[in-house]
This record gives C-alpha cells, structure tokens and sequence, in this order.
C-alpha cells in the first residue's frame, strides 16, 4: 500500500484541501480521504493533483509523421498520402516500440486512459497474420507497458472513398467486408488493462449497406467510435452519393447513441446537431490536430447545449498535452 497525501485535489465535488489517496500493490487506488496533515510515510504531493486524464482519440503510428508534413504546405489530403506511405512500413515489432513511446509521452503529460482508434490490422500486403489480431496485442503491449489502461477500438474500414476501392496501404486496413470485421473482432477479449471497443472509420469508409452490420457486429455493451464530419468534402461526397450527410447516414444505421463517440464532429448541419444531441452521442474533440491540419474546430457549445458529452484526443499527436487541448 502507498499513502499520497495531496495539499490540494480535484474531487468530484470540486477543489478540496488535504487529501491522502491510497493504491495498492496493483496499481489501483483503494482509498481517498480527507486529511489535514500528511499520514505518518505518505509522499507529498504540492499543488494541484488532478486525476488522470482520458485521451478519447488517438492513432498511435501518426505519431511518427511529427514534424515531417509541413515543408511544402498541403492539406489534410496530402497529409493523408504521407500517413498512407508511413503505414506501409510499420511492422508489429515497430508498432509495438513506437506505440510504447507514445503510451509513455501520454503518461508524463497527465493521461491515464486512452481510447485507440486501430485499423492498421494487417501485414504490407494485406494478408492477415497468422494471428489476425497481431497489431492490436501490439498496442495492448505497449499501453501496459507504459502504464495506461486502454481501450482499443478495432475499426471497420472497408472503401477508399464513397464508391472507391482501397488500394496499396489501405489493404491494411480492411477485413473485405463489415462480417469479417466483426469475426475477427470477436475473437478480442478484455484483459486487465485494456477494454474491447469498436469503431466504424468514417461514413465515406463503410458503405451506406454495411452501417447496420457494422453497428450489429459491435455488440450492445462495446464502445462505438466514428470519425463524423471532419471535411466538408466528406459532406459533399455523401450528399452527393446517398442524398444524406454523415450523420443522417449514422442515425439510419442505428449508430448514434449514449455509447457513442462522433470525433472531430467538424462541419456539422443544424439537423446533424440535434440528431447527435438527442441521442446522447459523445463529441470528441482534437484541437491540436484540428489546428495542425486546418480542419477547423465544431461547434462545442452547441453540441454540449444539445446533450452531447463532450471529450478530448490528441489524435495524431503533434502534441500530446492534455492541458493544450482543453
């Protein structure tokens, strides 16, 4: 047992002076009181202790394009490119070395948890390993490693567009079809330290015909997460193609509810407000990436006036600050 004893912390009920935290030999803390003066052996903690933080989005390899995409300019499109070209090279025993190091960064600034947003499934060619689920233990791996519990959202992705196949990297991607996705997402289990969840990639990445079986495959008690909205291009392309927005697509498929995530949530119709709002969705937001890519940042306030939760990520990790992104 290891006594901690916070001149000041942050409560659920708010700010609160004098408090000892107590963890066990595993890592979990047993015991949070009240006291003036430090127990007899506690480590002092000055300032302001908060609990660890939750990174609600990340995508642990874009770390390694960091200071590598901006020399000629370009968009979120060319940055696209230059993550498909690093996403070939990435081997399990390189994902697990540079995923640890991402973990680690996570836990000096403040983040305790962290939510995966994975499809980097397959080996080069886009053949499964013999364990389909090799990259995935990767990441689970390197979360305990560093010292942060996990969920890995395992993600469908099965077009390169609306209406467009995926080709070279993005084979990595893709499982061929939204059952294939859900057979090898069911052989995943939750472990100690790291929970099972699911992710639909975008609407422009799952075709309007495999929504549902994607939202099916997932199970009622895992965590969905979906990239929403983040261009406007994306906007244009399902509007065009299916007469809906993303959203509406999603609310259609069943796929907005209390335990889903919509991240980045970016160009969002009023109509694509309220559908979030009433249905309880999580927003996710990541200004450091929104920034870095000049996306632009969604409409918070509104969301959260709507009834969306709101949650933070550091998604590619130009930075990762927990403090920056709020």
């Amino acid at each position: 047992m290891t006594s901690y004893w916070c001149e000041k912390a942050w409560l659920p009920d708010g700010l609160a002076a004098g408090v000892v935290v107590r963890a066990g030999d595993n890592g979990l803390i047993s015991e949070v009181v009240s006291a003036q003066r430090p127990p007899l052996g506690a480590r002092r903690l000055p300032g302001l202790v908060f609990p660890g933080f939750a990174n609600a989005h990340s995508h642990a390899f874009h770390r390694a394009l960091r200071g590598r995409t901006h020399a000629d300019g370009g968009t979120f499109w060319t940055w696209r490119e230059a993550m498909y070209r690093l996403a070939e090279r990435i081997t399990p025993e390189s994902y697990l070395r540079l995923a640890t190091a991402v973990y680690a960064e996570m836990a000096v600034a403040g983040f305790s948890c962290v939510g995966e947003f994975h499809y980097l499934h397959h080996a080069a060619d886009g053949k499964p390993y013999d364990d389909p689920n090799t990259m995935g233990h990767a990441l689970r791996e390197a979360a305990a490693a560093a010292g942060l519990r996990m969920t890995l959202l395992d993600t469908c992705y099965l077009a390169g567009g609306v209406g467009v196949a995926l080709v070279g990297p993005q084979l990595r991607f893709t499982d061929g079809s939204a059952d294939g996705w859900a057979h090898r997402l069911s052989l995943s289990r939750d472990d100690a330290t790291t929970r099972v969840g699911a992710a639909i990639h975008s609407a422009r990445a799952v075709p309007r015909d495999q929504l549902a079986d994607v939202v099916a495959g997932a199970g009622a008690d895992r965590p969905l997460h979906v990239h929403l909205s983040e261009q406007p291009a994306e906007n244009e392309t399902c509007i065009e193609a299916y007469g809906q927005t993303p959203a509406e697509l999603l609310h259609e498929a069943g796929a907005l509810s209390p335990r889903t995530t919509a991240v980045h949530a970016t160009h969002l119709t009023v109509d694509d407000r309220r559908l979030l709002g009433n249905s309880r969705t999580t927003a996710c937001f990541c200004p450091t990436t929104e920034a870095d890519l000049a996306d632009g940042i969604g409409p918070a306030r509104e969301l959260a006036d709507s009834g969306c939760p709101l949650s933070l990520g550091s998604d590619q990790h130009v930075v990762i600050d927990p403090l920056l992104e709020a």
